[in-house]
């Protein structure tokens, strides 16, 4: 739908405006990153935009930074704007009361797991996570660098796709060797997210599963 709407487009056109902003186009979408974590809006298309226009490594440095920032925004809302009756709302309730006192024995651990984890509600949680005892360090580290991989992953397709769109005569000219290097490349990324995910979501499950014993005591 969004494609049908020219959505993409326009977006591609405003990542194009913010990289012709000089030394100012990385405070402009690292902002914008931010408010799309704040305000829970789909980021896939800014992640692959991010590779398409800034390519791999500075696309995918901004949209790692971008996102840290939004989600610690969004921790810090949740934490001072409705920790109180949040947290008594969780007191109420012995069994979630249980699993985020476990989490919060391993808040680096855990937030660094669902960050490793593509179809986690992320954005959601930033703002659950306000809500225990998890310490702002952990959770903006784990953020940090859990959302590494996955934004690689993206940002990466979204330079592949610049290269396949590219009319000019470096990228038309390439070689079977380079494109197949692509390839491979693109293939590892898959294997390595798909990895970390089941990795990730056993590991998570094993934190959910350690208080169990505990909900009634």
């Amino acid at each position: 739908m969004l494609v049908w709407l020219d959505v993409d487009q326009q977006l591609l056109e405003l990542l194009r405006w913010i990289d012709g902003q000089g030394l100012w186009s990385a405070l402009w979408f690292l902002a914008i990153m931010a408010l799309v974590v704040v305000f829970l809006l789909p980021g896939v298309l800014f992640t692959t935009g991010a590779g398409f226009v800034f390519g791999v490594l500075e696309g995918t440095l901004y949209v790692v930074i971008g996102t840290t920032i939004g989600a610690c925004v969004a921790f810090l809302l949740a934490r001072y704007g409705a920790g109180a009756r949040a947290g008594a709302f969780i007191r109420r309730h012995a069994g979630l009361h249980a699993v985020t006192r476990e989490m919060e024995a391993h808040d680096f651990e855990v937030v660094l797991l669902t960050r490793l984890v593509p179809f986690f509600p992320g954005k959601l949680s930033n703002y659950f996570f306000g809500l225990t005892g998890f310490s702002f360090r952990s959770y903006s580290l784990g953020t940090f660098i859990g959302l590494v991989p996955f934004s690689l992953h993206n940002v990466y397709l979204g330079s592949l796709a610049a290269n396949l769109v590219s009319v000019d005569d470096q990228a038309v000219g390439r070689t079977p060797l380079e494109w197949s290097i692509y390839g491979i490349g693109f293939v590892a990324t898959v294997v390595a997210v798909v990895t970390l995910n089941r990795i990730a979501r056993r590991a998570l499950a094993r934190f959910q599963a350690l208080p169990a014993e505990e909900v009634n005591p």
